[in-house]
């Protein structure tokens, strides 16, 4: 049975996170932003995760660290952590297998 969340952050002027959980995952939208100058979780932008990471978007780097540091972040194994869609984008949407919703409300209150 699929649920919808939208999990507001606080001093956003209304703008949520999209969570949707399902037989034991939890799947997001996440917007990436490659060559930054470390990696950070941003906050929300426009109902997904914003993300900087370090690696730039060439040869499936930004993509691999993506799934490692959200692993890392939610104490849960890389192999958890899969790309549903967006492989080639910025916007991508992401499952992570083993969670629940609170564990990505904490990644936004430790960013705040």
């Amino acid at each position: 049975m699929e649920q919808h969340r939208d999990i507001p952050r606080s001093g956003t002027g209304g703008k949520h996170l999209v969570i949707d959980s399902r037989d034991g995952a939890v799947i997001l939208h996440v917007r990436v932003q490659p060559r930054a100058s470390r990696d950070e979780i941003a906050g929300v932008m426009d109902g997904a995760l914003k993300v900087r990471l370090q690696a730039p978007a060439l040869e499936d780097r930004a993509n691999t660290t993506l799934c490692e540091y959200l692993a890392e972040l939610l104490k849960t194994p890389k192999s958890a952590v899969r790309i549903l869609d967006g492989e080639r984008s910025r916007n991508k949407r992401i499952e992570i297998r083993g969670i629940q919703e609170h564990q990505i409300r904490g990644l936004l209150a430790r960013e705040a």
